[in-house]
């Protein structure tokens, strides 16, 4: 599945959502000895998607589907168990 018709946005989403599953499932540290939690995650998205909302404006971004995409990287981040590839959930969950 692509983005924005490139691959290579599939391919650096899948790389990102890889890292963050095995930091949260690992006990990892960020510098200064941070842990990576479910609750930083839940608020770096925050802030990231509140720098989009503010970069491209209330109209443009309700239009997006900032919502599935928070609930698609949601559901693979924090899986139990690491899904192998994210485009699987995405084509099941928008067919």
């Amino acid at each position: 599945m692509a983005i924005f018709d490139l691959m290579e946005d599939a391919a650096t989403a899948e790389i990102a959502r890889s890292q963050v599953w095995q930091w949260l499932h690992n006990g990892v540290e960020l510098a200064g000895g941070l842990p990576v939690t479910r609750d930083l995650r839940e608020r770096v998205v925050d802030e990231e998607l509140d720098k989009i909302r503010a970069a491209v404006g209330e109209e443009t971004y309700g239009r997006g589907r900032w919502d599935d995409a928070r609930a698609l990287f949601t559901e693979v981040a924090l899986a139990d168990e690491f899904v192998e590839f994210l485009t699987l959930p995405a084509y099941a969950r928008f067919p």
